[in-house]
């Protein structure tokens, strides 16, 4: 669905991403683990169209999507939960959906009515200033938000960051509901041992660079990584 080669991304001189290749297969969730500072966010800015190559391709669904606009990429199928959610503080929580929807005429008040029934709070807060509301709920929000356009890919940066353990699970049990629906994710992802329990395939990107490629088996046999992430070496 998704094929990434040889990308690189630079904020002026200094290169975020030096070649960096991977693929997220249709149907699936795919999970990229990193330490901070490693490219991760540059990436998914990268593939949404906020941030431009200086070389390198992007293809989705077989096409060339790495010179398209922002908008253009959504409206080919991705959308992008940002880190730290950025839903617009100042905007109602129906205001946010509404925005997500911005490329769509019509049809999308029924979207909004099952993403309610998905996220209760968000039906109980819908009047509310999104800046009012818990971490949890924004985040509820972000991700409410990006479905509003229909995505057949959805990008999430760090959808557990800074969130309470109970938080985070229902925020996984989410993505585990939009893969069965056919959604298929490409997750950015610090908490190793949920993105274990979802994902089916493991990317670990490294100073810029793809450093491991690899089924949830193959990562927790590697020592290096479950010490790193897991937070202990094979017994």
């Amino acid at each position: 669905m998704l094929k990434v080669q040889d990308l690189v991304t630079a904020y002026g001189k200094i290169e975020a991403l030096k070649g960096v290749s991977l693929e997220v297969a249709p149907g699936s969730i795919t999970c990229l683990l990193g330490p901070n500072g490693a490219g991760k966010t540059t990436l998914m800015m990268t593939i949404a169209g906020i941030l431009k190559p200086r070389s390198g391709s992007i293809r989705f669904s077989e096409k060339e999507i790495t010179a398209l606009p922002a908008h253009a990429i959504v409206a080919s199928g991705i959308a992008l939960v940002p880190e730290n959610r950025l839903v617009f503080p100042s905007m109602t929580v129906l205001e946010n959906l509404h925005a997500g929807a911005y490329q769509r005429r019509n049809g999308f008040e029924a979207d909004i009515e099952r993403l309610f029934a998905r996220f209760p709070p968000l039906k109980e807060r819908s009047a509310q200033l999104a800046g009012t509301l818990s971490g949890g709920e924004q985040q509820m929000l972000a991700v409410a938000r990006a479905l509003m356009s229909r995505p057949r890919l959805l990008l999430m940066d760090e959808p557990s960051l800074g969130l309470a353990p109970l938080v985070v699970e229902e925020i996984f049990r989410i993505v585990t509901e939009l893969h069965r629906e056919g959604v298929s994710i490409f997750l950015v992802e610090q908490n190793a041992h949920m993105a274990l329990k979802v994902a089916q395939h493991f990317y670990l990107i490294e100073q810029g660079r793809i450093s491991f490629s690899g089924t949830p088996g193959a990562l927790a046999e590697d020592e290096v990584i479950r010490r790193a992430y897991l937070g202990s070496a094979k017994q």
